[in-house]
């Protein structure tokens, strides 16, 4: 059974019997942010953040890393932002033809994640007086 992202971070900080905020504060980023992380809602931006929580949970970067995180850093290395990469990650699920009820409904929730993160990325480089 492959283990996510958001519930090693769970597993991590129950383990050592801490808020998200005591998380949060030691790794530098907000409650809501690390929230997100935790509730599977989010990843982080910028791979850097994985090394940040693997050295405050004092573990090997690698294992903070599901499949899914593999592929989207490295299809980000290739693709330079994260919602290219999901876009390639869904390309990868037609490959096969038909889809799953289940398929569909990832396929329609990785669309929505993928739509979001590039808007958020374009408000990032768009002047304020253009933005609406």
């Amino acid at each position: 059974m492959i283990v996510k992202f958001c519930d090693k971070l769970l597993q991590l900080r129950r383990a050592r019997r801490l808020t998200q905020k005591d998380v949060a504060a030691a790794c530098g980023i907000t409650r809501q942010t690390y929230s997100g992380y935790e509730s599977g809602e989010r990843y982080p931006k910028k791979k850097e953040m994985y090394q940040v929580l693997a050295d405050f949970f004092e573990v090997d970067v690698t294992y903070l890393y599901t499949d899914k995180e593999m592929f989207l850093d490295a299809a980000h290395e290739q693709y330079g932002s994260r919602g290219m990469a999901q876009a390639q990650e869904l390309v990868s699920l037609f490959a096969g033809g038909e889809l799953s009820d289940q398929d569909r409904e990832a396929v329609m929730r990785s669309l929505e994640r993928a739509y979001w993160l590039a808007k958020e990325d374009n408000q990032k480089y768009t002047p304020k007086k253009y933005r609406k």
